[in-house]
């Protein structure tokens, strides 16, 4: 899709929550990446643009406002901000869409935190899954879900019972207390060291799936468009 408005996107930070349209007015300021969106497509001042798929849409505003800085968002979203204008086409294709979201939250997201739980067996059940993609697919699989969820469920619960426990015990004295610290300040680490290859990927997958839902619907709009020239 052209842009309305041109912006140096250099000058633009992506930060969190929503913002006034004066930031952008001067070629510079804050802004959500959504709210950037609806700028370029010149739209009224929104972080719902009626130019981008409402699936899409819910998807970027969410994590929009998760990623813990603004320099992740300028990362990870700019790039995708002229690939997400235009996409909002036909219902058939929001509901693809959907699917192509929840599929990657099930199969791809979810097993990436689960071996970081050390639930391996449980991650590469939800990874050797058929793809989610209907209605029917998702009740066939309901009871591996199911299943899945209350080994995890099970499992956080003994966590969190073996650390309060622990934390207890290291109260009753200054010996103990110290070594749980210590304790804690390696298995902190230890578990940063296994959470940032994780995130990592889980980004660059994120900015995939993104990428794979803009482009449901976009081939039958160009044959469309072409047939009408």
């Amino acid at each position: 899709m052209t842009t309305v408005r041109t912006i140096d996107l250099d000058k633009v930070t992506l930060a969190s929550g929503s913002h006034e349209a004066a930031e952008l007015s001067r070629g510079e300021g804050s802004a959500c990446v959504m709210e950037v969106v609806a700028y370029l497509a010149g739209e009224p001042w929104t972080d719902t643009p009626y130019c981008v798929s409402p699936v899409i849409g819910a998807f970027l505003r969410s994590w929009n406002d998760t990623l813990p800085s603004n320099a992740e968002r300028d990362r990870l979203l700019k790039p995708l901000i002229p690939v997400v204008m235009g996409t909002r086409t036909t219902d058939a294709d929001e509901t693809a869409r959907s699917w192509l979201a929840t599929d990657w939250l099930v199969r791809v997201y979810a097993p990436a935190w689960l071996d970081l739980a050390d639930l391996r067996v449980e991650a590469n059940m939800l990874r050797a899954l058929q793809p989610l993609t209907s209605d029917e697919i998702a009740i066939a699989t309901r009871g591996i879900l199911e299943d899945v969820a209350d080994a995890s469920a099970s499992a956080w619960s003994a966590a969190e019972c073996a650390a309060r426990s622990a934390a207890r015990s290291a109260a009753r004295s200054a010996a103990r207390s110290a070594a749980w610290s210590a304790a804690w300040s390696a298995a902190e680490s230890a578990a940063t060291d296994r959470l940032t290859p994780v995130v990592a990927d889980l980004q660059t997958s994120a900015q995939d799936l993104v990428r794979a839902m803009c482009a449901v619907g976009r081939e039958t709009t160009v044959t469309m468009a072409a047939q009408e020239a």
